[in-house]
C-alpha cells in the first residue's frame, strides 16, 4: 500500500474496531472448506511446537481457532490498527501483538514456521503483493508455511460505511493464478490452491493458497 493509502485504511479499522470485534467475533461466518485450510495448515506445520505470525490478526478472530487446532502452537500477531490490537490484547493478554504494516514486519529473520494471512493482503494492490510475500518469506524458516485467504477475482470494491461508520476502505481481489505466480517469484513452493464459489451472503468468489518457503 502507498503511505496515503495505509494511513486511511489504519484510521478506518481503528474506527470501527469495536463494533468489528462484536459482529466478526470468531469464524462463524466461515464455510467448513475454508476452515479445513487452516487446520491442514496448521496440521502440515513442523517442528512442534511450532511458531505461527498471525499477519493482519485484527481482533484476533483467528487466534483461538489457531488454538482450537493445536494448543501447543506459539502465536504472535501483527496488525495495521493499533485499536484492533487493542481488543485483541484484552483477549490475549499474553500475547505478543504489534503494531506492523504487512510489509514491513518487525520480526527477526526465520522466526517463524507458519504465517497466516487471512483476508490480510485484501486492501494490498496486487502490483504490491510481491513486497508483502518477500516479507513473509523472509519471517519463514526453510520449509514454513504460508496460508493466504482473500476474495478472489480482478479490481477493486470501495466499502462503503463498514460496520456501521462514516469511513470507507478500498478492497483488491486478487486472482488466485495471478497469486499462485507471484509466490512462485517469491521463492515459494505452492502445494494447495483452492478457490470456492461465493455463498449467499458473499459477492465474491473466495480464494486460498498454501505454500512452502524453498
Amino acid at each position: 500500500m502507498s503511505g496515503e493509502t495505509t494511513d486511511l485504511t489504519r484510521t478506518a479499522y481503528d474506527t470501527v474496531a469495536v463494533n468489528y470485534a462484536e459482529m466478526v467475533p470468531d469464524t462463524r461466518y466461515e464455510a467448513d472448506v475454508d476452515l479445513a485450510m487452516v487446520r491442514h495448515f496448521v496440521e502440515s506445520l513442523a517442528p512442534r511446537p511450532a511458531a505461527v505470525l498471525d499477519a493482519g490478526c485484527g481482533t484476533g478472530r483467528m487466534i483461538g481457532f489457531l488454538g482450537s487446532v493445536d494448543s501447543d502452537l506459539v502465536v504472535a500477531g501483527s496488525d495495521l490498527s493499533p485499536s484492533m490490537l487493542e481488543v485483541a490484547r484484552s483477549a490475549y493478554p499474553s500475547l505478543e501483538l504489534v503494531v506492523a504494516d504487512n510489509a514491513d514486519l518487525p520480526f527477526d529473520d526465520e522466526r517463524f514456521d507458519g504465517v497466516l494471512a487471512w483476508y490480510s493482503t485484501i486492501h494490498t494492490p496486487p502490483h504490491r503483493l510481491g513486497s508483502v510475500l518477500a516479507e513473509f518469506r523472509r519471517v519463514l524458516r526453510r520449509g514454513g508455511m504460508l496460508l493466504l485467504g482473500f476474495q478472489a477475482g480482478t479490481g477493486e470494491r470501495r466499502i462503503d460505511k463498514p460496520y456501521g461508520h462514516d469511513v470507507e476502505l478500498t478492497a483488491y481481489l486478487h486472482h488466485t493464478p495471478y497469486v499462485r505466480d507471484a509466490l512462485g517469484s517469491a521463492g515459494f513452493a505452492v502445494t494447495t490452491v483452492l478457490d470456492r464459489a461465493p455463498r449467499s451472503s458473499e459477492k465474491h468468489e473466495q480464494g486460498f493458497v498454501l505454500a512452502t518457503k524453498e
